[in-house]
């Protein structure tokens, strides 16, 4: 509960005993979940499995189909028999020792019993004939009007909210729902009486249940029944000729909404002979405010655990395995707090460390071939210890710190020196973020406020807003082209959320709110300005949420997400000009 992973597994007596076998990335938090009964699954479409879903506002159905080259025969190796409904003993039976087991029937259509339950919401075709001359049956006008209402709105897996009669007319009165014959391929082999049988015919039911997700589970665009019942109305059930759900039913069905043009994007790890291997003595204990490690598309910086806060820095274009022996380092002299590649010079490394200063290293040409023991400047001006730092978007040589001495300084490079130091935090600075055009800096403190400066015009903050709740950690990221702000936090029951903010207009709090999950480590949110995805995932996780970030309500469209074999220790993304556009890799 709580959780939006769906795991299956096939168990079995021998090793192993539990074998993966697909996870359904849902929409919604799951409250509860409950499996649909064997005799009303679509066994022509092999659905195999369905289950429900229970959200905090919806109930979806879940569909599980094992794909198989022909939809037209009964494949008698997915449905063994299975429990019938009729009781095999008595409850005076049962005390008196009778053992007998529920006899099992067999979910062939041609074999299956005609009725295998019945419901006082859907009258079925025996209660029909053998009601009394005279009896009126629930939201009935006649028994040959109710049975074939009943039979139109069951091949359709739904209930008419008005029983046989149709939505009222500007009169108020309300007219009949035509009862045109019912076509035999618009059932399909469903069971007739269940409003929980796959709609439509075996290609709807298919359709319904492939996506975008792991395996053949139920695809996150799924938004919840209206997925399976808003694209077509059947022909026996379209309103005066209209091809889609008549307005006064819709009222009853939640609306679709948007989904995400990236939804089916997949996360692949690329092959072997790309990774860098026998990685030895990382250091683990970077503080929640740094990424970890650092690269360009040159180059990455890794943070060892050895003493005097040694990095090692690896070529890109050299990957394999490490020898066994030393390699050549950088000797930064303390323990690293961040690091960061300078993006406009692919050999400049700023490090900041736990005693209060920042080190320029400029790496050799080819990369370090001897260990670097002397940095290329020393900047100075912190009083406390520093714990992030952010090179500027389209200027060179400026760069911002934040420190425990709960200020921002802005760094002139060239003259080795803070220009600016931005004041009015009153509590630790979690993050700090450049907007795209480099005119405006954003923070996230400990206070639980998000704060907006333009440096050039003043040192206090030009807007205040409220952030994430509590002391745990936040990140900052613009997105939408610089516009809105993307907030990753906690709330105060420690679930990880994202908020997103009008980046003019903080105080007015966030305009949308989305719970991600629960777990210690912050989100580190990544955004790709040209595709509108945030890319989310925190240190130890092993999956990465995806969501496309709009600036119209819902706000955040889900994608698929991406799971790892092993924790993240870190992550970085590299420049667009590494992807291999011919495979249509974005990111």
């Amino acid at each position: 509960q709580g959780e939006s992973l769906v795991h299956c597994f096939e168990a079995s007596p021998s090793p192993p005993a539990l074998t993966q076998v697909s996870q359904c990335v849902t929409e919604g938090r799951t409250r509860g979940l409950a499996l649909v009964p064997k005799l009303v699954l679509d066994v022509m479409a092999c659905e195999v499995l369905r289950a429900l879903q229970l959200t905090d506002g919806f109930l979806i159905p879940i569909s599980y189909v094992v794909p198989r080259k022909s939809l037209q025969e009964f494949h008698e190796d997915l449905f063994p028999d299975c429990a019938g409904t009729v009781p095999a003993a008595s409850a005076q039976a049962w005390w008196a020792g009778d053992s007998e087991q529920v006899a099992k029937v067999s979910l062939h259509p041609a074999q299956r019993p005609a009725e295998p339950f019945t419901s006082p919401l859907v009258p079925s075709a025996r209660q029909v004939d053998d009601a009394a001359p005279g009896t009126v049956l629930p939201n009935a006008s006649s028994a040959d009007s109710e049975r074939s209402v009943s039979r139109e709105r069951c091949s359709m897996g739904l209930a008419w909210p008005w029983g046989a009669w149709g939505a009222p007319d500007a009169q108020g009165t309300q007219q009949p729902l035509p009862t045109h014959p019912l076509p035999q391929e618009a059932s399909g082999y469903s069971s007739p009486s269940s409003s929980l049988a796959s709609p439509g015919s075996a290609t709807t039911s298919l359709s319904a249940s492939t996506g975008p997700s792991s395996g053949f589970a139920s695809s996150p665009s799924q938004k919840s029944l209206q997925s399976f019942l808003g694209e077509r109305v059947p022909e026996q059930c379209r309103w005066h000729g209209e091809d889609t759900v008549p307005r006064t039913l819709t009222q009853y069905l939640p609306p679709s909404g948007p989904s995400s043009r990236f939804r089916h994007a997949e996360g692949t790890v690329l092959h072997r002979n790309s990774h860098i291997t026998n990685l030895r003595g990382l250091s683990l204990t970077t503080p929640g405010e740094s990424d970890g490690f650092c690269a360009n598309h040159e180059r990455v910086a890794l943070p060892l655990l050895s003493a005097g806060g040694q990095i090692a820095v690896l070529e890109l274009s050299s990957p394999g395995r490490l020898p066994d022996t030393a390699i050549p380092t950088i000797q930064n002299g303390t323990a690293v707090a961040d690091l960061c590649w300078d993006p406009f010079d692919t050999r400049r490394l700023a490090v900041a460390g736990e005693d209060a200063k920042i080190r320029l290293w400029r790496i050799p040409t080819g990369g370090l071939q001897d260990t670097l023991q002397e940095p290329e400047a020393l900047l100075r001006g912190h009083t406390e210890k520093i714990y992030s730092i952010r090179f500027h978007p389209v200027s060179t040589d400026i760069l911002a710190s934040s420190s425990y001495d709960m200020t921002v300084r802005i760094w002139d490079l060239g003259a080795g020196q803070d220009m600016l130091c931005l004041q009015g935090h009153t509590d630790q600075i979690f993050s700090l973020a450049w907007s795209p055009d480099g005119k405006k800096l954003a923070t996230a403190s400990k206070d639980g406020k998000l704060r907006l400066y333009e440096p050039r015009r003043s040192s206090e903050p030009q807007q205040e807003g409220p952030g994430p709740e509590g002391g745990r950690g936040a990140r900052l990221v613009w997105v939408c082209g610089g516009g809105y702000l993307l907030a990753s936090g906690f709330d105060g029951r420690s679930e990880r959320r994202i908020l997103l903010y009008q980046a003019q207009d903080l105080c007015a709090g966030p305009l949308s709110v989305l719970g991600i999950d629960v777990a210690p480590s912050t989100l580190l949110p990544f955004y790709d300005e040209d595709t509108s995805m945030v890319f989310l995932t925190g240190k130890g996780d092993t999956r990465v949420f995806l969501y496309e970030v709009t600036p119209e309500p819902p706000y955040f469209l889900e994608c698929n997400s991406f799971t790892s074999s092993e924790p993240h220790k870190g992550f970085a993304f590299l420049r667009k000009t590494a992807c291999s556009v011919r495979e249509v890799e974005f990111a």
